[in-house]
């Protein structure tokens, strides 16, 4: 019997220079805080040129465990660090605008997560974590508020709950999911019928939402953010069937 044979994958050679950086940092030889050799040292000991090597590093930077300072100085070249949540949600909110994911799916998601979240934030949020979440809500009640600053302020107000969920991995997927969405909420917001109504409505909510935290009353905080993001994300599912 004849074998037919075909061409090999060969890896780029950025892919290669990951694959490296990636073995140190899982065995424990990289730690966040941790300085990457110099491009004209680390090159050479890796094999590849200056070229490969600034590619790879720039992947790193955009998954968000390496930020790279030009110039000189004890704050020149690429550091290990951990800043996954931006990175997540950019990445996340690109595979959602391109069809990856269903937008029911999504939201689903969404769901679940805020659901943990304020369970979770009324038997672990500080006084401090409180009143930074009382004064976000004071600023969104603001009659000058518009759309878009509204939408921010939303966005800051359920993620610093998710901060103060206690559980770190449920934060970040959080804000990543809600900055997927950023662009349809804002729409939405914007697309309001009646502005200071649909405001004062989401505001109400937010308040009681805040209460049932206050008052460690998780099941029902939780039982209110649902109904809180089904509501208002409802009008952003299509009907893909």
């Amino acid at each position: 019997m004849s074998v037919e044979w075909g061409p090999v994958r060969q890896s780029r050679t950025h892919e290669l220079v990951l694959e490296s950086i990636e073995k140190r940092v899982v065995a424990g030889d990289l730690k966040a805080g941790d300085r990457l050799p110099p491009e004209r040292e680390l090159a050479p000991v890796l094999g590849v040129s200056r070229s490969a090597l600034r590619e790879a590093l720039r992947v790193l930077e955009t998954i968000g465990v390496l930020v790279a300072q030009a110039g000189r100085g004890p704050d020149a070249g690429a550091r290990i660090v951990r800043h996954p949540d931006d990175a997540l949600g950019r990445l996340l909110r690109l595979h959602v605008a391109l069809g990856s994911y269903n937008l029911h799916d999504v939201l689903e998601s969404r769901v679940m997560l805020e659901r943990q979240n304020f369970q979770g934030a009324s038997e672990n949020a500080v006084q401090e974590d409180l009143d930074e979440a009382e004064r976000i809500l004071r600023l969104m009640r603001a009659p000058e508020v518009g759309a878009a600053e509204f939408s921010d302020l939303d966005t800051q107000f359920h993620v610093l709950i998710a901060r103060t969920s206690g559980n770190q991995l449920v934060s970040t997927l959080t804000s990543a999911v809600r900055e997927s969405v950023r662009p349809m909420i804002l729409e939405a917001l914007e697309a309001a019928p009646d502005w200071p109504a649909a405001a004062g409505a989401l505001n109400d909510e937010h308040t009681e939402l805040l209460r049932l935290v206050r008052a460690g009353e998780g099941a029902r905080a939780a039982d209110l953010a649902e109904q809180h993001i089904r509501g208002f994300h409802g009008r952003l599912v299509v009907d893909e069937t």
